[in-house]
């Protein structure tokens, strides 16, 4: 998202600039600018000064409300036919899926540890699927370390990461914390931080470091 944009635009509806001055100044499309500000309040005044050839400025808002609702609707619909070309997810499927995950987000520079790193839960839930159903490690061999900000309750992080994982918090190595830079008013888009699960196992690595090269070559 461009968000010094959005910003901008903001500003500039709030000045009371139509939509199309708006696009003109900033360079953007009219569909970005009516999306970014939907939401930004006019006096009663800039709706009247952005009357234009005799139509209210109401029934203009109507018309842009209408259509970024019909875009809504229409997105909604396809994601939710695509979902309906999926039923099910086989053995092969989840084995397939976890080596794309490894091939693009896990760990393939330390020798004899196989992990992965992720602020995604959803990706972690299926990398445990992967490691349990699929390369049959045992319960003990897991480890899981959270890398996190120092605005983080650490408590809450293990407590949430623990869950999602499966893995006990005895099996945590101590949570590693960064300095946090946002900004007061910023907002935390990883309140729990990142997990980093691993298996300290040669045979392992080299099973998925296997399975990835085939995967290439039948793939390209």
């Amino acid at each position: 998202m461009k968000v010094i944009e959005k910003e901008e635009a903001r500003v500039l509806r709030g000045q009371g600039k139509s939509i199309n001055e708006i696009k003109n100044i900033l360079k953007v499309s009219k569909a970005s600018v009516s999306l970014w500000v939907r939401d930004v309040v006019l006096t009663t005044k800039q709706k009247n000064s952005l009357s234009q050839n005799g139509r209210s400025v109401a029934s203009v808002e109507k018309r842009r409300l209408n259509r970024i609702a019909s875009t809504e609707r229409k997105t909604t619909l396809t994601i939710k036919l695509a979902k309906k070309e999926i039923t099910s997810i086989h053995k092969n499927d989840l084995k397939m899926i976890g080596i794309s995950l490894y091939l693009g987000e896990g760990g393939k520079t330390k020798r004899g540890i196989a992990r992965i790193t992720n602020s995604d839960p959803c990706i972690i839930k299926i990398m445990m699927r992967f490691f349990r159903e699929i390369c049959l490690v045992p319960e003990n061999k897991f480890r899981g370390h959270i890398h996190t900000f120092s605005k983080t309750n650490i408590r809450n992080a293990e407590n949430y990461w623990s869950k999602i994982s499966g893995i006990p918090i005895s099996q945590f190595y101590k949570t590693y914390i960064k300095p946090s830079t946002a900004g007061k008013n910023k907002r935390n888009t990883l309140p729990y931080g990142t997990l980093d699960v691993s298996v300290n196992d040669t045979q392992l690595f080299l099973k998925i470091l296997g399975w990835m090269e085939k995967l290439k070559e039948l793939a390209v």
